[in-house]
């Protein structure tokens, strides 16, 4: 059996102590328990509707094929009573919603009531007593037609319903193309820049060396290894040229430097002979 505090709270026998609170949310981390002061919530925030009808006609039908009625011959009574029963209920949820629903269940007590009432005998003249029940009958028989067109157009493919494909050709544009004004200067200058393009496909061409002064040193050597003194003017040849010449001197450059030969005049003014250092040139 378990204890009841002042706040009615139950509390458990065996400990005592009242059971955890759970937090309404958590925020930044840390357990909201109770609603802010100053927070303000809308009246409409929050809307949850477990049945929803489009219509007290919507509603009567629901609850006409609920009870497994036929729609020719209603009974009033208990359709009234669930009908009141859900309007209640929307009263109680949001009153201006009801107000259509409010002018049905007036209309379902007119009939309820007119039901009730004996019946009194008419003349010939003025036919059989018309049923309460017939312009409501008429309404929900119309009603239930334009709800199942409704619905089959719901059953419908969306596409040439609400969705139309469209397919547009791009158009063919045709015009004629326009040239710019080239004036002469213009022409002068591409004229220029073309006259300047063979300047950048220049080609050179490397080619091996005719004549080497490394082989010319060795030529030279060997030469003095025959002859002990050789005249300079000797080591030139009219067949090589220029070439010859320049090759040559450099070679005999290139050997006084390594103190292998070295250049010989016997008088002033007089021919210069080379001839190989003591020592440097063996046979």
């Amino acid at each position: 059996m378990t204890d009841v505090t002042q706040e009615g709270t139950a509390v458990p026998p065996e400990t005592g102590a009242a059971p955890e609170e759970r937090p309404l949310a958590v925020v930044a981390g840390r357990p909201l328990t109770r609603l802010p002061d100053d927070l303000y919530i809308p009246p409409d925030a929050l809307e949850v509707f477990l049945e929803t009808f489009e219509g007290p006609l919507d509603l009567l039908l629901y609850l006409i094929k609920r009870n497994n009625m036929d729609i020719l011959d209603i009974h009033i009574a208990g359709i009234t009573r669930q009908y009141m029963a859900y309007v209640e209920l929307m009263q109680v949820s949001r009153l201006e919603l009801a107000a259509e629903y409010l002018v049905m269940a007036a209309t379902l007590a007119e009939i309820k009531s007119r039901m009730l009432l004996p019946r009194q005998s008419q003349d010939e003249d003025e036919g059989e007593e018309v049923d309460p029940r017939a312009e409501l009958i008429r309404r929900l028989q119309q009603y239930e037609r334009f709800r199942k067109a409704a619905e089959d157009l719901d059953d419908l493919p969306r596409l040439h319903r609400e969705i139309y494909p469209i397919v547009l050709e791009p158009p063919v544009l045709t015009h004629e193309p326009v040239y710019p004004d080239i004036d002469l200067q213009e022409v002068l200058v591409a004229l220029a820049e073309v006259m300047r393009r063979p300047d950048l496909y220049e080609q050179h061409q490397v080619m091996a060396e005719a004549l080497s002064t490394r082989e010319r040193m060795s030529q030279v050597l060997a030469q003095l290894r025959t002859d002990a003194c050789i005249p300079f003017i000797a080591l030139y040849t009219r067949e090589e040229g220029r070439l010859g010449v320049v090759v040559t001197f450099l070679a005999v450059l290139e050997l006084i430097k390594d103190s292998l030969v070295e250049l010989v005049q016997t008088e002033f003014c007089g021919p210069i002979h080379l001839k190989a250092r003591a020592g440097q040139v063996t046979g």
